[in-house]
């Protein structure tokens, strides 16, 4: 059954659904989507299980034998389902990939994907899922176009405001690992403009693609290990975030940069314009490329870029103030509503369970 919420909490399920959790936690973003959706989940009265992939459970989810292994167990519990034990769990809540090697350890199936890495394999097994919960738009309309039950729960990222912290009216470009971020050619633009304002990189050196000696006096590599206190003081530090994803699951750096009350820029393509919008950040026009996985890969258009950063270098302290006060009110909205809206997807897996 469901208790109803008080004014200011979100419903709770009881009995409370025992949930697994299951991913990889890579050190950034999907370690990020584990810790959120855990505490957002105990926050629904759930009982949560993480299941944090490591490499032999990642090598698992691409065996052949681990997918017909699966397929079989299925087969059979399908056949014999009310001779068989119950499940540990109610739920498998499975981020970015399908693992085959958990399905029949759960009633019930539930991917979380970022469809630029939802690759052939978990295509291939996308049968399985009992409810997609999408992130965004975008992953809500490609999944229900493949005949999917999807429901938006969109997501959450963390606060890292700082007040007391002066904003500079620099640059900072947050590439970390990821190979999708537009860092070669953001560079590669900003050195042939010695006159724009210093820009700050920082980037996971084992990436390489920028690792080394900054080529231009006006770029800072920020290079080795930043601790969290230093990369959140860099982020309230730099009034302009430069977030040029070539493709999103969500976009932590996205909402951490909207988080701050910084302008942030990202290209004008889904689902980072779902983030950004004109009244609380710059849209870069982008032209869709190759397919990457489930995704196309959108790159920012260069002249573009250049006329928004001289546009924004123009701008008054007290417009470049209010566009960073929306983008902090919508990273609020967004943040206190993420409960609510995960709790209603816990409660159609109960009341279908």
């Amino acid at each position: 059954m469901v208790i109803p919420a008080h004014a200011d909490q979100p419903a709770v399920l009881e009995p409370a659904l025992k949930l697994r959790l299951i991913g990889k936690s890579n050190g950034v973003g999907l370690s990020r989507d584990l810790e959120l959706l855990a505490a957002a989940l105990s926050a629904c009265g759930c009982e949560v299980t993480q299941q944090v992939c490591e490499r032999h459970d990642r090598k698992r989810r691409r065996s052949l034998r681990t997918r017909l292994a699966m397929r079989i167990g299925r087969w059979h519990l399908a056949r014999w389902q009310r001779a068989g034990p119950r499940p540990p769990f109610d739920a498998n809540i499975m981020l970015e990939h399908v693992w085959p090697q958990f399905v029949q350890q759960a009633r019930c199936n539930v991917l979380v994907p970022n469809p630029e890495w939802f690759d052939r394999r978990d295509v291939a097994m996308l049968d399985i899922a009992d409810r997609i919960w999408a992130k965004t738009a975008f992953a809500e309309q490609l999944f229900a176009a493949r005949g999917c039950r999807v429901r938006r729960i969109g997501f959450d990222s963390d606060d890292r405001f700082q007040p007391a912290v002066l904003r500079q009216p620099q640059f900072l470009h947050l590439a970390g690992r990821s190979p999708l971020k537009g860092t070669e050619r953001l560079l590669a633009l900003w050195q042939r403009h010695p006159q724009w304002p210093r820009l700050t990189l920082v980037q996971d050196s084992r990436q390489g693609t920028a690792a080394g000696k900054p080529a231009a006096a006006n770029i800072v590599h920020a290079g080795g290990f930043v601790s969290d206190s230093e990369l959140r003081t860099l982020q309230n530090a730099h009034r302009f975030h430069l977030c040029l994803s070539e493709a999103e699951g969500w976009g932590h750096y996205i909402a951490e940069g909207m988080s701050v009350g910084a302008v942030t820029f990202t290209c004008d393509a889904p689902p980072m314009n779902e983030l950004v919008g004109v009244e609380r950040g710059m849209l870069i026009n982008a032209r869709l490329g190759e397919q990457h996985n489930l995704a196309r890969i959108a790159r920012f258009d260069e002249a573009a870029l250049e006329a928004a950063i001289e546009r924004s270098l123009a701008l008054s302290t007290a417009q470049l103030d209010a566009i960073g006060a929306a983008a902090r009110h919508w990273f609020l909205d967004n943040k206190h509503g993420f409960v609510a809206r995960l709790q209603q997807a816990v409660a159609d897996i109960g009341r279908a369970h």
